[in-house]
């Protein structure tokens, strides 16, 4: 295995009187495409909410790139895709990616390159100049990819990176982070779409803010009688109720 680049030790995390996070231990590893996977509501958004430094557990301890979080010098190397798209809709789409590259520090032919990079990935290259307000929801979506790819950062987190996306562009998405995994960068992922599931490198099955198996895809299928992740899911207790 890699060097670990995201480390989880015991973290727990409640809102009010609800148990949201429960003794959490993870480490994803560098050149690794690590996904999270679980039905809506177990968890998974605030586990990568707490591990870009945007909410703070009770107990435990976050630690990325060797340092723990929350941590304002390492936000800079984490590119971070939220669920609900953070985008200025007055703005069009290369407006929104100008400033946030300015908010990354981006200069010159660098910051001309990474705009230009991030658009050919999402497909957006023809619509840089649309308000963002024109946008389909999917549109968005790839906007938002591409905004959390500007910095060249060494770790992706990307909560539900490809909904509304079409299964065209989805393959393309995912031809690019295998490069990416290959250049040694860290890439979490939260789904709940099994075929994506099935590309990551491992997997952490989360239900009710607990994690109830880690192993590649492969292993999680072996341990079961059809060889179907899906199985696996519903064996290790992932059935909504």
């Amino acid at each position: 295995m890699g060097e670990v680049a995201v480390r989880v030790d015991n973290l727990a995390l409640s809102f009010g009187k609800k148990q949201i996070l429960t003794d959490i231990g993870l480490e994803v590893n560098k050149g690794e495409i690590f996904g999270l996977i679980g039905p809506s509501g177990a968890g998974k958004t605030t586990l990568v909410k707490v591990i870009v430094g945007m909410e703070k557990g009770d107990t435990g301890e976050v630690t990325v790139l060797d340092k723990r979080m929350p941590n304002l010098g390492v936000i800079g190397n984490i590119g971070y895709m939220a669920q609900s798209d953070a985008l200025y809709i007055d703005l069009t789409a290369k407006e929104n990616m100008e400033f946030f590259a300015a908010l990354y520090s981006l200069k010159g032919a660098k910051r001309k390159e990474r705009i230009a990079y991030a658009a050919k990935l999402v497909n957006l290259e023809g619509e840089l100049n649309k308000q963002v307000s024109d946008f389909s929801g999917g549109m968005k979506r790839r906007l938002s990819l591409a905004i959390s790819m500007l910095q060249d950062p060494d770790v992706l987190i990307l909560d539900e990176p490809t909904v509304g996306i079409d299964p065209e562009l989805r393959k393309s998405i995912w031809d690019e982070l295998d490069m990416l995994k290959e250049q040694g960068k860290c890439i979490l992922v939260t789904t709940h779409v099994m075929d994506e599931a099935e590309k990551c490198d491992r997997l952490a099955m989360v239900r009710n803010g607990k994690i109830i198996a880690v192993g590649t895809p492969q292993e999680l299928e072996a341990k079961t009688s059809t060889g179907k992740l899906e199985d696996a899911f519903l064996q290790f207790g992932g059935v909504q109720s």
